[in-house]
């Protein structure tokens, strides 16, 4: 699959070492490309990296703390002088639960999370649209989810760092848009990795992480402003605003959820 034109020299993906970033990773790889890799396991890490390497891309890892912001910005600043930046794809994030026995999630969880989610990728983003603006172009594409449609009760530091994302996204494409810089929301349903095998219970039209990067390639390429998949969710979107909001409420409240 096409994975964007020839001035795609280089492409920042951050959770290289989870299930969609790894995939996206290997697909992206191919000569006279450099990719950015950046990922918690350092072992992981170096696996995915000789993968790409072998696809015949250039590569430059990177280990980093996204709950450190400061130092996470002056890496991205350091790569994008390195090798000035034509995609950035913010992949990396947290999930988190409330446990069935629990009142309330963990504070501490909550906090990671929110940095994770949503701190660092409007800030990381916001740094990189600063820098490909001077260029005249750039792609930034945000992973989030189907979660961030829904006030999910045992999911609400997730759920709403999801919406606030896409809130984000959506008022940065307005105002980089002006300067050539594409912005792209990405709202994948279940995708099998390692993070969503967590979840006790059915996790309803699951695609594999493969589907997953390539139908994620293919959005950014084409410049699309947002991106649902796999299809059910985009159906059951539209269904859900027609209901009356006393019945939306009730079918939150009703969901439960659980994980390892």
């Amino acid at each position: 699959m096409p994975t964007n034109n020839a001035t795609t020299r280089s492409i920042l993906i951050t959770g290289a070492t989870g299930g969609i970033g790894a995939e996206l990773a290997k697909r992206y790889a191919r000569p006279g490309r450099t990719l950015i890799l950046w990922g918690r396991n350092a072992e992981r890490l170096t696996e995915v990296a000789a993968l790409c390497c072998a696809r015949g891309a250039a590569v430059i890892t990177r280990q980093v703390d996204l709950t450190d912001g400061k130092a996470a910005l002056d890496a991205l600043f350091e790569d994008d002088t390195r090798a000035p930046l034509d995609v950035l794809i913010l992949g990396a994030g947290l999930s988190d639960i409330k446990a069935a026995s629990a009142t309330t999630e963990d504070p501490n969880k909550v906090l990671q999370l929110a940095l994770v989610n949503y701190t660092l990728p409007v800030t990381l983003a916001t740094a990189a649209a600063q820098r490909m603006i001077t260029r005249g172009h750039g792609k930034i594409a945000f992973i989030g989810s189907v979660a961030g449609f829904y006030e999910l009760p045992f999911a609400a530091s997730y759920s709403s760092s999801k919406s606030g994302l896409a809130c984000f996204a959506e008022a940065a494409r307005l105002d980089w848009g002006r300067h050539n810089i594409k912005v792209t929301l990405i709202v994948p349903g279940f995708v099998d990795t390692p993070m969503s095998r967590r979840l006790k219970g059915a996790r309803p039209f699951l695609v594999s992480a493969g589907s997953a990067a390539r139908q994620i390639i293919h959005a950014v390429a084409t410049s699309q402003a947002e991106y649902v998949f796999p299809w059910q969710f985009r159906v059951l979107r539209v269904v859900e605003r027609l209901l009356p909001q006393f019945i939306r409420k009730k079918i939150l409240l009703s969901l439960k959820a659980d994980q390892e």
